[in-house]
C-alpha cells in the first residue's frame, strides 16, 4: 500500500513542475516578443515627418482617436515632431515650415558660449577652430562647411544620424551660377547602410534636416564604424558632379552623453592614383551559320579603388552596335566588394547583318551603388575600328568562326 501512495505523491510533484515550468516559458517569450527589436535597418525622417514603425510604440502613428491624440499632443515633448494630415493642401503636399527647433544654426553666428549652453548638444573643439580661422584668401579655395548631429539611442539601440544643412557650396553650373545638391552618405567599412538626400534645387546653402536612423548596430562598434559623405550636385543631362567628401572616423566619439552637433569642412575628392582601369577577360565566337555571336564575360583584375573604403562592387555591362546604333545591351550580376572579379556568364547576340563589319560590342565596368548612380569603373569597345588588342581581338574571331576565342584587354577611363 505504500508504494503506490509513494508514486502517487511523486507523479503529483512531477505534474505541477512541469505545468508551472511550461507556464514560465511562455511568459518569458511573450517578454522577449515585446522587447525585441525591429528587423529594419535604418528609419529615415524627412522633413521632420516621424516614421518609425508601428511596432516601437503601442499607439499607432496614423487614425488615432480625437481624444487619443489630445493626450498625446500633451505628453509629448516640445522637441518632438509629429505629422498632422489635415493640414495638407489641395494637392496633398505638407506647408513648407521648418520648426525653429529644428533649424540649423547660422555658422556665422556660431560661438564656443552658443554650444557651451545647450545641454545634450555640444561641437568638437577642432570645428571651432576651423570656423574661427578662416581667412578670405582660404574661403575662396574652400569647398564649403556640412554641418550634422550623432545620437545613440539606447532604448532603440539605433544609431542615429542627422544631416542638418551644408553652408558656401561652391557653384557648379556656371551658367545660373548654382548647385543642385544632395549628400550620399555610407557607414564604412562594410557599407551596408547607404542612404541619401533629396536633391534641393538651385542652392548653394540647402538645409535638408533629414534624419536617418539604423538599427541593429550595438553601441561597442560605434568606435570601429567611420562615416563618409559624398556631396554632389544633381545634373539631369549627364554625370552628376562631384563637389567633395566628408570623412568622420567615430574612434574617440563619445555618444553616451546625448547628441553631439558636429561641422566639418568639405574637401576635394581623394581619387586615388592607379596604374590603369584594370583588366578585363572576354571571349568571343562567330557562328557564321546561325549569325549569332557569343560573349563570355569571364574575369576583371587590378580594378581601381572607387571609393574610401578601398573596395568595389563591380559588374559587367554588355552593349551590341549595330553602325553607332544600340540594337542589344546585357549585364553580369555584381560582385561584392572585390578588385578581382570572376563573373563566368555567357550571352548570345543574334547579328541583323552578314558578317560583323558594322558590329562593335562596348564592355562598361562599373561599381554597384544604391545610394547614387552607378560609377563606370572602366570600359572597353571591341570592333573592326578599334585600336589595340580590340581591334586585334575582332579580327581574330572574324577569320576564325565557330571557335572561343579569348583575351585579356586593358580599360580605358569611364
Amino acid at each position: 500500500d505504500e508504494i503506490p501512495t509513494v508514486v502517487g505523491i511523486f507523479s503529483a510533484f512531477g505534474l505541477v513542475f512541469s505545468v508551472s515550468l511550461f507556464a514560465w516559458i511562455c511568459c518569458q517569450r511573450k517578454s522577449s516578443k515585446s522587447n525585441k527589436t525591429p528587423p529594419y535597418k535604418f528609419v529615415h525622417v524627412l522633413k521632420g515627418v516621424d516614421i518609425y514603425p508601428e511596432n516601437l510604440n503601442s499607439k499607432k502613428k496614423f487614425g488615432a482617436d480625437d481624444k487619443s491624440e489630445a493626450k498625446n499632443k500633451s505628453a509629448m515633448p516640445k522637441n518632438s515632431l509629429h505629422l498632422d494630415l489635415e493640414k495638407r493642401d489641395l494637392n496633398g503636399n505638407f506647408p513648407k515650415t521648418i520648426p525653429k527647433i529644428q533649424s540649423s544654426p547660422d555658422p556665422e553666428n556660431l560661438s564656443p558660449k552658443h554650444f557651451a549652453e545647450r545641454k545634450k548638444d555640444s561641437v568638437s573643439p577642432d570645428s571651432l577652430k576651423s570656423i574661427a580661422s578662416l581667412s578670405s584668401e582660404e574661403k575662396q579655395d574652400k569647398l564649403g562647411t556640412l554641418f550634422f548631429s550623432l545620437e545613440y539611442n539606447f532604448e532603440k539601440k539605433a544609431f542615429v544620424v542627422n544631416i542638418k544643412e551644408a553652408r558656401g557650396l561652391p557653384a557648379m553650373d556656371e551658367q545660373s551660377m548654382t548647385s543642385d545638391p544632395y549628400i550620399k552618405m555610407t557607414i564604412l567599412p562594410e557599407k551596408k547602410h547607404k542612404v541619401k538626400t533629396r536633391v534641393l534645387r538651385k542652392t548653394l546653402d540647402p538645409a535638408f534636416d533629414e534624419t536617418f536612423t539604423f538599427y541593429g548596430i550595438p553601441y561597442s562598434q560605434i568606435q570601429d564604424l567611420t562615416l563618409h559623405f559624398m556631396i554632389l550636385s544633381f545634373d539631369r543631362f549627364s554625370r552628376d558632379d562631384v563637389i567633395g567628401e566628408v570623412l568622420i572616423p567615430l574612434a574617440g566619439i563619445e555618444l553616451s552623453e546625448g547628441r553631439l552637433l558636429m561641422d566639418r569642412e568639405i574637401i576635394k575628392r581623394n581619387v586615388r592614383k592607379s596604374s590603369g582601369r584594370g583588366e578585363l577577360l572576354i571571349s568571343l565566337c562567330y557562328q557564321s551559320t546561325t549569325n549569332t555571336l557569343t560573349v563570355v564575360v569571364l574575369k576583371a583584375r587590378h580594378l581601381p579603388k572607387s571609393d574610401v573604403s578601398g573596395l568595389s562592387d563591380p559588374y559587367v555591362k554588355v552593349n551590341l552596335y549595330h553602325a553607332k546604333k544600340r540594337i542589344s545591351k546585357k549585364k553580369t550580376h555584381v560582385k561584392k566588394c572585390t578588385p578581382n572579379a570572376v563573373f563566368n556568364e555567357l550571352f548570345v547576340f543574334d547579328i541583323p547583318c552578314e558578317g560583323l563589319d558594322d558590329i562593335s560590342i562596348e564592355f562598361l565596368v562599373l561599381d554597384s551603388d544604391r545610394g547614387s548612380r552607378n560609377e563606370v569603373i572602366g570600359r572597353l569597345t571591341l570592333g573592326s575600328s578599334a585600336e589595340g588588342t580590340g581591334g586585334e581581338h575582332w579580327k581574330e574571331i572574324c577569320e576564325y568562326p565557330r571557335r572561343q576565342i579569348a583575351k585579356w584587354h586593358m580599360l580605358c577611363d569611364g
